[in-house]
């Protein structure tokens, strides 16, 4: 192995921007129930959240059990059907992760989000076969900022987890990132840095990342 690192990628705003579909789901979803969060009521209470917390905090009572399941079926299905012709990886995603695996860095997928929408990015982003960790809102009992997910994928990927570089996104998920003791990159596709916990670096898209930006973030 030429070298034993690990860069893991969320899913929702770091492979494909999928937060403004996510919005229409989660809209339509809440107007059948009479409901109209405002823009910013989801910028700091929907991206990078779990459906649970979602669900309860938009709801007002706490969702648990068979009725998380039911609901967060209704509403994932309504999004990926909204999505479904639209998926397409963020500029330079793709070209990035075969370079990262042509030098042998060992890859993974973490998201919050459910196992059903991880399929379906990967059906149109064919990045599997280069993936030795896969981890959806099904794999793990804590969600971020909890840090299991990353953890858990550390150890799938046989690395510690000063050996890995996150791609994150939300609040949440930069925190899950810093408190596996992982090294993070802020992906803004949703919020500015400012709105984040302080990154090791940060992107707009992969366009002009390189496999040697990676390796500088253990070497200097």
């Amino acid at each position: 192995m030429k070298n034993e690192i690990a860069v893991i990628f969320d899913m929702d705003g770091v492979i494909c921007h999928t937060n403004p579909y996510h919005s229409v789901a989660f809209r339509e979803f809440f107007a059948t129930r009479n409901l109209n969060p405002t823009d910013e009521e989801f910028a700091e209470h929907m991206f990078g959240k779990s459906n649970s917390y979602i669900l309860s905090h938009f709801l007002k009572r706490p969702v648990t059990g068979e009725e998380l399941l039911k609901l967060e079926d209704e509403k994932e299905s309504l999004f990926r059907k909204i999505y479904e012709p639209y998926v397409e990886p963020l500029k330079g995603f793709v070209p990035f992760v075969e370079a990262l695996y042509e030098n042998e860095v060992k890859l993974g997928v973490a998201t919050s989000a459910p196992k059903a929408n991880l399929d379906l990015i990967l059906s149109k982003v064919h990045i599997e076969p280069r993936l030795g960790s896969l981890l959806a809102s099904e794999n793990v009992r804590s969600h971020k900022p909890d840090p299991e997910v990353y953890l858990t994928s550390a150890r799938n990927l046989g690395v510690s987890p000063g050996q890995c570089v996150v791609f994150e996104d939300s609040f949440s998920g930069v925190s899950a990132a810093i408190n596996a003791g992982m090294k993070v990159i802020g992906v803004l596709t949703s919020h500015t840095p400012d709105e984040l916990p302080p990154c090791d670096g940060y992107i707009s898209d992969y366009s002009n990342l390189t496999y040697k930006d990676i390796i500088a973030f253990f070497h200097g």
